[in-house]
Formats: structure tokens, sequence, C-alpha cells
């Protein structure tokens, strides 16, 4: 496969790296990935090696996702051709609603805290899911099998990454809002500060309650989560502490097989899953730049950087409109995604100058995307996240699960598409995409970031797919994000600094406001790839360098 050249590659071989016949896994940490290669090697199914990532994802990067959070699933099954689409995301509680906060006198769910946990963790029923479908496939592990190298790890203790030990630091500060200083609950203390301080990169950190909590798991099943001993201790532990969440909630959560969504873009299948995720925004920004002429902008110029930011204004005015629980609302799903609309959303860009903004977007949103393609030609995109750092802040008692704060993207409003009710999923930045060609898979991709993952996508296929980049290439590029930075009111476009000052001021004479960061920052999420050349079978897998990922294979 002949790739452009780019100058985001120090050498050829950076370039290539990795390529592999067999099996390929892609995640933000390295043991993740190690995880997941080792399951390839025993037989497991991509599927079987994308649960045992997320498991170990769940243990070594709690800064990201845990098993107190959510998790998407989209895989391709290689002997049917068939496209399967999980959602594992947990339903606020049946008491959780908007008097309750109205009466406490608030008018946002808080961020941190019992009150930000207000949705049940939907993690190890995605897992469940997952490996149920794997079976069907002739899977020969056993759920416990994908969960040892997570259990051995929390154990026996790992390093400490960058990426750990500066999230760590950041949500230790002092902070008279209460966003950050975690420290100040006791659980999240204990499991994270042994030593009473933010462990440093290199730290050996053990999670020992985690170990014991996911070996129960993998001796007594999924459902003890839900409506076991587990169950028990979690529901008594946050109606000690001020929580919403009932036993019945847990009990009643079940992860959701789902149709995927699909549009089409340069003749490949764009693939991603539908509300209450915002993948149909993801398409949507596909679906306009299919009417435009990309590649005759030149990859990485200002045109380029602007059609995709003027594409992705229009996606999200469709998506804050329309987005949320399908089980309350109307979604008008294949309009939404039809050429006829995205045609008349493209002729809405200007290429000189850029529309108004749109409404303020949300500044968080941390994330673990990873995927997998086995020697078979199954393939997995999967997502897994706690919403901010750390999720709500709380580690649940002796559990070691450290719990979400998704619920707090619920609006109080009650004239808001996504306001909350009980029993209602809330809108969901994320969505695990996935391209394919003549019915197989092209490209497993994705990225974590919250409002920048439609971006970070965006960006990843037209590099790819107009302009001939590799998987590597399109990962290390610089990027952009447009949305708003924490705690200014109105939305911006930043770019990493390796875009030149000429082509920020080009931006800015078309009326984006620009504003220049570091070369490599966190902020652009933390992206990965998997390209599969049908004629070869070669696999050609990216990590992101702004992670402490690794991709690898055999």
């Amino acid at each position: 496969m002949n790739f452009a050249s780019s100058p985001y590659a120090e050498t050829e071989s950076q370039r290539f790296d990795p390529m592999t016949t067999q099996g390929m896994v892609t995640s933000p940490h390295y043991l993740a990935t190690q995880a997941g290669v080792d399951i390839l090697r025993k037989g497991g199914t991509a599927l079987d090696a994308a649960v045992a990532v997320a498991a170990v994802l769940a243990v070594v990067y709690p800064q990201m996702c845990s098993i107190g959070g959510d998790n998407f699933w989209l895989a391709h099954e290689a002997a049917t051709g068939a496209l399967h689409g999980i959602n594992a995301c947990g339903r606020s509680g049946e008491n959780v609603t908007r008097d309750f906060f109205a009466q406490k006198g608030l008018a946002t769910i808080p961020l941190r805290g019992p009150l930000a946990a207000c949705t049940v963790p939907g993690v190890i029923s995605g897992w469940d899911s997952a490996h149920t479908l794997s079976r069907s496939w002739g899977s020969p592990l056993a759920l416990g099998d994908l969960l040892q190298e997570a259990i051995s790890l929390a154990a026996e203790g790992f390093a400490v990454t960058p990426s750990l030990a500066h999230w760590l630091r950041e949500d230790c500060k002092p902070d008279p809002t209460g966003y950050r200083q975690l420290q100040r609950f006791d659980g999240f203390a204990r499991t994270f500060l042994p030593a009473g301080t933010p462990p440093q990169t290199g730290a050996v950190l053990r999670l020992p309650d985690l170990a014991v909590t996911l070996d129960l798991i993998a001796r007594e099943g999924a459902r003890v989560f839900y409506e076991g001993e587990l169950a028990e201790r979690l529901t008594r532990w946050l109606a000690s502490n001020g929580g919403l969440l009932t036993a019945r909630d847990f009990a009643e959560h079940q992860a959701e097989t789902v149709t995927p969504l699909r549009v089409r873009y340069r003749g490949l299948e764009c693939c991603n899953l539908p509300p209450n995720t915002q993948g149909l925004a993801s398409l949507s920004i596909l679906n306009i730049l299919e009417h435009l002429d990309i590649q005759s902008m030149g990859e990485g110029s200002a045109a380029h950087l602007h059609a995709i930011v003027e594409a992705t204004k229009l996606a999200f005015a469709d998506r804050d409109a329309y987005v949320a629980d399908p089980d309350f609302a109307d979604i008008p799903v294949d309009y939404l995604l039809s050429p006829e609309h995205g045609r008349k959303l493209a002729n809405r860009i200007n290429p000189a100058r850029a529309l108004s903004s749109v409404a303020p977007l949300e500044p968080k949103g941390d994330t673990c995307w990873f995927g997998v393609v086995d020697a078979q030609g199954n393939a997995v995109s999967a997502i897994q996240s706690i919403f901010h750092d750390f999720g709500a802040g709380l580690v649940a008692g002796d559990t070691g699960i450290l719990l979400q704060n998704r619920g707090s993207f619920f609006s109080l409003d009650p004239a808001h598409i996504n306001r909350l009710e009980p029993r209602k999923r809330t809108m969901h930045t994320l969505n695990p995409p996935m391209l394919r060609k003549d019915g197989k898979p092209w490209l497993v991709y994705g990225t974590m970031g919250g409002e920048g993952q439609p971006q970070t996508q965006a960006a990843i296929v037209t590099r790819m797919v107009d302009f001939g980049l590799s998987p590597h290439d399109a990962v290390a590029a610089p990027r952009w994000l447009y949305g708003r930075s924490w705690g200014l009111p109105v939305n911006n476009l930043r770019l990493e600094g390796r875009f030149s000052p000429q082509l920020a001021q080009a931006l800015t004479q078309q009326g984006h406001s620009v504003e220049r960061i570091a070369d490599f920052s966190d902020l652009m999420g933390h992206a990965g790839a998997i390209l599969c050349n049908q004629e070869t079978g070669v696999l050609f897998g990216a990590t992101d360098p702004r992670s402490d990922g690794q991709a690898a294979g055999y």
C-alpha cells in the first residue's frame, strides 16, 4: 500500500510501524494493548481482546475510564458481514429528578461528589454483552479469562504513566470551586494517594480493592455487579453518602443491542452508533464533507481546517437540537443523515468566512478509545469513559470502584432536549466509528475527547481517504479543536503549535477566534487507527503520541 509522504513521521520506519498480518490492537496504554495481543494469541476473538483491553484500561487509566463508567461497542463479524452495536450506557436513577435538584437550590447537576454519580455504571454490562457475542462467534474463552491481566495489575501494581501522574497532580490542586482537590474524598485519597501525595511518573500504584472486585466479577459473572453482593455494597454505600441510585436502578440495568448508522464517504461505508450517542454528529460531518472537494484544498491547509470546522458547527447544531435518549425523543435520523441534507448544509459553508458560533460547547470529556482486528477479519471499535477526569471523584467504599459523573451532562432546563428525567440516558459524546469497504473493515479508528471526537475522526478520515496519509501520520499530524476552553463563556478554535503562524492568521482573517497551544496537546484527545489492506491482509496500526499508548500485533 502506497501512502503519501508527509512531515509527520521522523523516519520511514515510524510511518509504517507497526505492520502485522494476524492481528492488531491499538489503545492509549501499552499494558492494555499487550493484554489484548495476549488474548489474540490464545485464540480469542477481536471482541475478547477488546474486553481484555477495556479491563486493563479500567485499572491503569483511571483518569479516563473505570468500571464505574459506560462503554459502547461497534463490531464487524467476519463470518457473516454483520455489523453489531452495543450501547452499555446507564440510565439515571428512579429518584433522580429535576425537582430534587431544584429543592436543593441547584441550577445544574454538580460535577463532583455523590449527586454527580446519578447514572448506573454500564461498563460491566458492556463487557458481558461483548463477550456473549464473542462466544456466538466461537470463542473458547470465559469472561474470567479476559479479566486476569487486569486483576493481576490491580493486585501487584503498575507503573504510573505521565498521563496519570499529570491528572493526579491537576486534580489534587487547591480549588475553591470544588471541582479539583479530589483528595477531599476519603476513598479517592486512600486509593490514588496511598503515600498522601500524588504519585510521580514511574511510581508503582496498587489497587487491591479493585483487584478483589474484578476477581469477584470474573468468578461470579457480570450480574454480580447489578444484582448480587457487589450491587448491594455499592447501593448501600451510595445511600449512606448522599447518593441517589437504588438497588432497583442497578437490577434493571441491561446493555442494549442497537443498529449502527451508516453514511457514504468517497465510496466507503462510514459506520457509527445511533442516539443517545453523538455518532450522528460524527457521520453528519462526513456527510457534509462528501459534497466538498477536500482533496483540492491541500492537507493541513487553512481551507482544509476551515471546511471541517464549519461542517462541525452545522453538525453540532443538528445534534444539539435533536440528539437525546430515543426513548424520550423523536429523532429524524434518516433525514439528518440523508445525502440531500448533507448537500444542503454543505451549501451553507462559505469558504471565505466562518459561520456564526454555535452555542457554547461542553469543555471536558475524558475517555479511552481502543480498536482490535483479529486474524479472521473480525474488527472492533470500542470506547469507555467516566466523563470528566476521575469522574465524580468518588471511590465507593472498599469496592475500589471509581464512579462516573456522566449524569452531570443532563440539563435541568425542562425545555432542553437533554433534560433530566428518571430512568433516562443522557446524550453521550462517546461514539466508536469504523469505515468499511465492500462490506469489510477498511479503517478501525477513533479517539477520546468529548466534543473533539467527531472533529478528530473527520481529521483522520480526510487525511487518510482524501490525502492518502498512513495511519501513523494521520494520527500524529497536528490537530485542532473547536469548542469552549474551561472557564470561558464562548467557543474558540485551538490549534496545536505545529501549525504555522501563517495558517493561524489565515483562519483568524476568515473570522475564527484562534488560540495556539502546545505542539502535542492532551486537549486533542488520544486517537488510534488500524488500516486493513484487503488485498494483502496486512494491518497497519497507529497510536497517538499524545497518549501513553501502543499499537501492536503479530
